[in-house]
């Protein structure tokens, strides 16, 4: 390798000085079973080896005499007057370069599935590594499940594996070796652009894609007659019916085709079923009155208290303070049973009443 031209520290005239840390572009000059040589022009000749030509091999073994390589300066000069250098240093920061410059300019990347935890999907971009969040997934990816179980959230994303998914990078730091993509920013464009044919109001006829724990999703055609572009928007658990609704699923089921009125429009869309349906709060007041002592049968405890149903979706709360215990609230009250409650107060507006047990029914 003596033919090889060394460095010269006296380099002058308009060249940068070389510091330790420059990126460089240089050419395969020479190679070995354990070094590879770079001719760097005016900064002589640079040379990978040890550490860094074991790190890098598995780029080092697709490169020939002349291919242009990128290089890091890791020594200015060595005990035999050659620069030490790094290919996968270099190489590492020209993918953050080149992620930087794919964020700021908003572009799509195809990306291939390699791996899953329970929060997301794995990936890679330029060989760094990436992760794809759920809650970045697109709509029509999000995993559907009832219980918000982990374990079947994972199950649900194991579908991906080996599939391939358009995103754009939702945030990087190379310095803490992460690079976050999102599949819905990629759609959102779409989705504004769309969104903007309705408003606060509108009533459309979709159907159930999907149902969760906090409530079920419904597709609907973007424009009337047109079934080519859908959009998918959530109807929230508090949204589905007046009464309370423990299970999504005992509502609607998945597949099923209903009417919904659009309640908020943002980057997404959320729906209410329930708005559609008769309000069973706007006449309460004619049938009850604070005072009153109705008979109400007990549908669910909770740290509150017990909710009683004292006429058809009309539930009220024996809060938890009407009893000395959770306790003895449970062994006074047995869900599906019938009692006695006076009503303590009566916010029909706020979709409020308030009970206090006075009398258990008796026994028949």
């Amino acid at each position: 390798m003596n033919s090889l031209k060394k460095n010269t520290n006296k380099i002058i005239g308009d060249i940068p000085l070389l510091s330790k840390g420059a990126t460089l572009e240089g050419r395969v000059v020479a190679r070995d079973r354990s070094s590879l040589f770079v001719d760097l022009g005016l900064y002589g000749t640079g040379v990978i080896l040890g550490k860094e030509f074991y790190i890098a091999k598995d780029i080092i073994k697709n490169l020939k005499i002349g291919d242009p390589v990128v290089v890091k300066v890791l020594e200015l000069e060595n005990e035999d007057g050659y620069r030490e250098l790094s290919l996968k240093d270099a190489s590492r920061e020209m993918s953050w370069q080149k992620l930087q410059e794919l964020k700021e300019k908003g572009e799509i990347i195809t990306v291939k599935i390699i791996g899953v935890n329970k929060g997301g999907l794995l990936t890679s971009v330029e060989n760094i590594p990436a992760f794809i969040p759920v809650s970045q997934l697109a709509p029509e990816h999000y995993p559907r499940v009832e219980d918000a179980d982990k374990q079947k959230i994972l199950k649900e994303l194991q579908k991906f594996m080996g599939q391939t998914l358009e995103v754009k990078i939702l945030d990087l730091n190379s310095e803490e070796n992460k690079l976050i993509l999102s599949e819905r920013a990629r759609v959102e464009g779409i989705i504004k652009e769309l969104l903007q044919k309705f408003q606060k109001g509108d009533v459309v006829e979709g159907e159930i894609t999907g149902i969760a724990n906090f409530g079920a999703f419904i597709k609907f055609p973007a424009e009337e007659k047109e079934e080519s572009q859908k959009l998918e928007g959530l109807i929230h658990i508090s949204e589905l019916d007046w009464q309370l609704v423990e299970n999504p699923a005992e509502i609607v089921k998945v597949g099923q085709k209903v009417k919904a009125k659009i309640i908020e429009i943002n980057d997404q869309v959320f729906l209410s079923l329930k708005a559609l349906k008769p309000n069973p709060w706007e006449e309460i007041e004619k049938k009850f009155k604070k005072g009153d002592i109705v008979k109400g049968r007990v549908i669910k405890f909770s740290p509150f208290g017990a909710f009683v149903e004292v006429a058809p979706k009309i539930r009220g709360l024996c809060h938890i303070s009407e009893f000395s215990s959770k306790q003895e609230m449970e062994s006074k009250l047995e869900i599906g049973k019938e009692y006695n409650f006076q009503i303590l107060l009566l916010e029909p507006k706020e979709y409020r009443m308030s009970l206090r047990l006075v009398k258990i029914a008796s026994k028949e």
